[in-house]
């Protein structure tokens, strides 16, 4: 009898519960599908099925730009919601979703809740970071270096037959390194270190989105899990969503080790005025945290996160720019970047003959050629969560403190009145003639995000696509080897695996191009 009594009263409670989700609270005049707002398990579900995202824009497609995805999260698709959320002074925060990217327990430019304790740290590194810094100088030579290195990587492979998916890895992770550690840290990935190309092993495993997915929503479990020791560790491991090493252990463990070697080497050398990598910035900063500073943990979780920001993001993008130039049906575009990157003058090119940063910047096709690739195949696609402390109004609905509220740069660029044929590769929509028209693409372009918290590193990775591309292109044709024939690449971004919707034939994490020589 008791447990009757118990089971009707669980069962008035939960009926309460959702009768007060549907139906009452500002959240319940804002449409969308019943059962996402009944339960948050609904939008779970399809996380664990990987397809949240394009689940995301269908229901934009069906409600409108404002639609309801949980009991306490929205999802806007405006250009009015973008300024609102994500604009410079909104004063909208990030969630306990980013936590999960603390490094070394640490909060980091990237996990950081607060708007003022973000932009605390981020002035201390924008100068670094900044354009200007990029186009010449140490850091433009760097690239330039690292792109040279990726040419005679492509020369030593067999018929000039490679995966790019992981040797555009190698030269990310390579770029990255050098700029944050120089020689305390620099990785030789594409000059053949066998140890450093193992750092990468734990990114291309596929069982990421599942540890993702048990981060996400079960974080307690995940941890309690991950921290197990001796026999009780033994019995965890069959429960483990991702086998160790999880995903960038390897290369957290890489970054701490190397600011160990900088923080010994820097005992027995005095401060100099020229700073060029980034943790010989961060030192100037480096204090006790009782003081109120930045202390060794600190710092090596910033450069720790700027290394792991640095390495999928550019290597997944320049992947689908060369693989969308390599397919028969877009060679126009590839013999038009041809002709362009031909025309870059010998004075703009290094004693390797390696076009400067300074020149690739200035190359309009090209510069059309990475926007497309961008907005199509975007690194990070997904919703980027926000929340408000207070009660706040967006798109007309009024939104409770603390709500959780998204866009995401996969909606934006899939808009079919702002972008023409949204799904197909068209970089000749960047050289329209029509200012209004190319003004309108522009606020709706969003793979850096924008505001406050737009990608630190983005003049980074333009420099690193442009020369690549431009010394590729300088050098070689490209074209898919018959195992890409019919099948497009695969990225893994969280839970689910992006790849070009168009092709129903998906090889995740491999990509085969054919690199011909030119000359």
């Amino acid at each position: 009898m008791f447990y009757l009594g118990y089971l009707i009263l669980s069962l008035g409670v939960g009926l309460l519960l959702i009768i007060r989700r549907l139906f009452t609270g500002s959240l319940s005049k804002i449409p969308g599908p019943k059962l996402y707002a009944c339960t948050s398990w609904r939008l779970a579900y399809d996380d664990w099925k990987g397809t949240r995202t394009r689940k995301i824009e269908r229901l934009h497609a069906k409600y409108g730009p404002v639609v309801r995805i949980g009991p306490e999260e929205v999802s806007f698709n405006s250009l009015t919601a973008l300024k609102t959320i994500y604009g410079a002074g909104s004063g909208f925060e990030r969630t306990s979703f980013y936590d999960m990217f603390d490094v070394y327990g640490r909060k980091n430019l990237f996990t950081f809740h607060s708007v003022k304790s973000h932009g605390d740290r981020k002035k201390l590194l924008a100068h670094a970071y900044s354009k200007s810094v990029m186009l010449k100088g140490y850091t433009a030579t760097l690239i330039q270096q690292k792109v040279h290195d990726y040419l005679g990587y492509i020369r030593g492979q067999k018929d000039c037959v490679d995966e790019i998916f992981s040797s555009l890895h190698y030269f990310a992770l390579d770029a990255i390194t050098k700029f944050l550690y120089a020689d305390w840290g620099a990785t030789a990935c594409l000059t053949g270190n066998v140890n450093d190309r193992k750092l990468l092993n734990d990114i291309m495993d596929t069982s990421r989105r599942r540890l993702s997915w048990f981060a996400v929503h079960f974080p307690r479990v995940t941890k309690w899990l991950y921290s197990r020791t001796g026999l009780s560790e033994v019995v965890a491991r069959q429960f483990y969503p991702m086998q160790k090493p999880t995903t960038y252990t390897g290369i957290r463990q890489h970054a701490l080790d190397a600011w160990k070697k900088f923080q010994e080497s820097t005992k027995f050398m005095a401060a100099s005025d020229t700073k060029l990598s980034i943790i010989e910035r961060l030192r100037d900063y480096h204090t006790s945290q009782m003081d109120g500073g930045l202390d060794d943990l600190d710092l090596a979780s910033e450069a720790a996160d700027h290394l792991l920001a640095g390495i999928d993001t550019t290597s997944d993008s320049l992947m689908f720019l060369v693989w969308a130039l390599a397919r028969p049906c877009n060679q126009e575009y590839q013999e038009k970047l041809i002709r362009e990157v031909d025309q870059i003058s010998e004075s703009d090119l290094d004693e390797n003959g390696i076009p400067s940063v300074e020149a690739c910047d200035k190359l309009r096709y090209l510069d059309a050629i990475v926007k497309e690739t961008l907005r199509l195949y975007a690194p990070l696609p997904a919703s980027e969560p926000r929340a408000y402390p207070g009660l706040t109004i967006i798109d007309g609905y009024t939104i409770p403190e603390r709500t959780v509220v998204s866009m995401s740069p996969f909606s934006l660029h899939r808009n079919g009145h702002v972008f023409h044929e949204p799904l197909d590769f068209k970089p000749e929509r960047w050289l329209t003639n029509d200012r209004n028209k190319l003004a309108e693409m522009k606020k709706w372009f969003w793979a850096f995000s924008s505001g406050g918290r737009m990608c630190i590193g983005l003049h980074l990775a333009m420099a690193e696509m442009t020369v690549l591309v431009a010394a590729l292109l300088r050098n070689f044709r490209v074209s898919i080897t018959p195992e890409m024939d019919k099948a497009t690449p695969g990225i893994t971004s969280r839970f689910e695996v992006f790849h070009d919707v168009q092709l129903s034939q998906v090889k995740e994490h491999e990509c085969w191009i054919k690199f011909s020589p030119r000359k």
